[in-house]
C-alpha cells in the first residue's frame, strides 16, 4: 500500500511480493538504478558551474550530435550497474551494440536486460530545460549463464516487467512501474533520500493539452494535420492548449499530471518516425497505460509491436486514453 513519504527504498522492500520473481535481483536492480540517477543529478545541477555542457564533436549512432552530458550519463549508469552485477545485459541508445555483462561471481547467471535512454532532450542542457533518464527491464530469454543474444532485446514491450523515467528539473524525481500501477519518488537533495510524493500516478481520460513539434506540420501525415486542426478549433471545449517543452520525459510527465497528449508522429523526411521505440516508446507506453493512459503509433499498440533492430524507430503518439483514440480515428479516416 502506497504511503506519502514513504523512502523508495521502503516501499521498493514493501511491494517486492509484486514481482514476477521475488528472488530480491529486481529489487537490486531498481536501487542501482536509484543511485546513478543521484550521480547523473548531481552533474546535471552543476551544468552551469563547469565545462560539462555543450557538443563533444561526436555523434551517436541514431547519428545525433553527442552532449558532453549524454556521454556522462551513459557512463554513469552502465558502470553502475555492471559494478553491482546484477544485469547480464545493458542497450544504450548512446551505444552501437549491446553489451554482455558476464559478472566477475555471476558467470552470465543474472536474469535481466536494462534498456535505456541515459539523457533525453539533452540539447536542452544548455539553457536549463528540464532533461531526463529513461529506463526499461526485461528478464533474459535465452538461458540463464549464457551470453545474452539480440534476442534477450528485442522483446514486445508487453514483456517488460519494470519501466522509469528520472526528471531533473526544479525537483528532481523517479517514477516508475512493475506492472502494478506507477508511482513517483521525489528527490530531498539534504538528505539524498527519494521519498513517494506522487501515489498511483494516473492520467485522466481526458485533456485539453497537445504536445507536438507544430514547426513540423507541413511533413506530418493528414490525420495528424487534420486533428491538430481539430485541437485548435474554437467548439465546445475547446480550442486545447498547445505546449511542446521538446523533452519527452518533462512532456509526458505534465501530460500525466494535468491530461495531455504528446505526438511525434511520422513525416515525409522521417517516415519512421524519430523516436526509439526500445529506448523510449516501450517504456514510456508501459507507463502510460500503467497510469490509465494509451501509447499508439497511430493505428496499433506500440507495446505489440515486434522488434526488429535494436534502434529502431516508430511514430509516437501518447497520453490521454480518449484524445489518443481520437488521433487514432483521424488517422484511420484519412487513410480510408
Amino acid at each position: 500500500m502506497a504511503r506519502k513519504n514513504q523512502t523508495l527504498g521502503e516501499f521498493i522492500i514493501e511491494n517486492q511480493k509484486d514481482f514476477p520473481y521475488a528472488s530480491g535481483e529486481l529489487s537490486r536492480l531498481i536501487n542501482s538504478i536509484r543511485l546513478a540517477a543521484k550521480m547523473v543529478n548531481h552533474e546535471v545541477n552543476k551544468a552551469g558551474l563547469v565545462d560539462i555542457t555543450g557538443a563533444i564533436g561526436e555523434t551517436n549512432v541514431q547519428g545525433e550530435d553527442q552532449q558532453k552530458l549524454d556521454v556522462l550519463a551513459n557512463e554513469t549508469f552502465i558502470n553502475t550497474l555492471t559494478n553491482r552485477e546484477i544485469v547480464c545485459g545493458i542497450a544504450s541508445e548512446e551505444n552501437d551494440d549491446f553489451i554482455t555483462i558476464k559478472g566477475q561471481k555471476s558467470d552470465h547467471r543474472n536474469n535481466y536486460v536494462v534498456l535505456m535512454d541515459p539523457l533525453d532532450g539533452s540539447s536542452n542542457i544548455d539553457v536549463n530545460v528540464s532533461v531526463g533518464t529513461i529506463f526499461s527491464i526485461y528478464r533474459r530469454v535465452t538461458p540463464t549463464g549464457t551470453p545474452v543474444t539480440m534476442e534477450d532485446f528485442l522483446q514486445p514491450g508487453n514483456l517488460q516487467v519494470a519501466a522509469g523515467y528520472i526528471i531533473y528539473g526544479t525537483s528532481t524525481m523517479l517514477v516508475y512501474t512493475t506492472g502494478h500501477g506507477v508511482n513517483g519518488f521525489t528527490l530531498n537533495p539534504a538528505l539524498g533520500t527519494y521519498y513517494l510524493s506522487h501515489p498511483n500516478m494516473t492520467f485522466p481520460d481526458d485533456g485539453n493539452i497537445y504536445s507536438v513539434n507544430e514547426g513540423n506540420y507541413i511533413h506530418f501525415p493528414q490525420g495528424i494535420k487534420d486533428y491538430i486542426k481539430y485541437c485548435q478549433e474554437e467548439k465546445e471545449d475547446r480550442p486545447y492548449t498547445s505546449r511542446y517543452i521538446g523533452s519527452l520525459v518533462s512532456d509526458i510527465h505534465r501530460n500525466m499530471i494535468k491530461g495531455g497528449i504528446y505526438m511525434y508522429p511520422s513525416t515525409s523526411k522521417s517516415p519512421n518516425g524519430k523516436l526509439r521505440l526500445l529506448y523510449e516508446c516501450n517504456p514510456m507506453a508501459f507507463i502510460a497505460e500503467q497510469a490509465g493512459g494509451s501509447a499508439s503509433d497511430g493505428f496499433r499498440r506500440i507495446l505489440e509491436i515486434k522488434p526488429t533492430e535494436l534502434h529502431e524507430r516508430t511514430p509516437f503518439i501518447c497520453g490521454s486514453k480518449n484524445m489518443v483514440q481520437k488521433v487514432e480515428s483521424f488517422m484511420k479516416n484519412s487513410e480510408s
